[in-house]
């Protein structure tokens, strides 16, 4: 079940997005979920795509010790980017327009549900306010997430998605221990 998600490598690049988040003095918004949640929605499928993208959300809250509503909103909302991502490229090569396609209008959708929610409704912040506010955030996270996305995405998909060598089996028997 595990290698349905893609095993191995979608622990190693959760992990490894996780870490990058924690990166000191970089833009909040300049991360690496999109650009991973695109190439595994792909390979694997869309409750791999789902998780990938919720888990991202909900375990670096965890680690960062900010765990709040916010958690559940963005981990949800990425989830559904998983999902989109999945029917977006069902029927589409992984090619770089392709994932930069997908992830400007994912992060334009994300960056509305998210940032034009949470402040409004939980900080009880004047919506104009929100609104201006995003929009500079949005600005980053779109460039960000668009080099990613051209960049990082379909290496994500070519060396990690499609490498049989880091399937969670393969792993084993590279790691097992036959002769002692």
């Amino acid at each position: 079940m595990f290698n349905k998600f893609g095993g191995l490598k979608y622990l190693i690049v959760l992990a490894g997005g996780i870490l990058l988040r924690f990166i000191p003095f970089r833009a909040p918004n300049l991360e690496p979920v999109m650009a991973a949640t695109m190439p595994f929605a792909k390979k694997y499928g869309r409750l791999s795509g789902f998780s990938f993208g919720f888990l991202s959300m909900v375990l670096f809250d965890i680690l960062d010790g900010k765990v709040g509503i916010w958690t559940w909103v963005t981990a949800v909302a990425y989830g559904l980017i998983g999902l989109a991502a999945f029917s977006f490229f069902k029927n589409k090569q992984s090619r770089p327009l392709n994932y930069l396609a997908f992830s400007v209008v994912g992060t334009i959708v994300y960056d509305a549900l998210t940032g034009l929610t949470i402040g409004p409704l939980v900080f009880h912040q004047p919506f104009m306010v929100a609104l201006i506010g995003q929009i500079p955030f949005t600005l980053i996270h779109l460039a960000g997430n668009s080099v990613l996305a051209l960049a990082v995405s379909p290496l994500i998909y070519r060396w990690l998605a499609l490498s049989p060598e880091l399937e969670t089996q393969s792993a084993k028997n590279y790691l097992a221990v036959d002769q002692l």
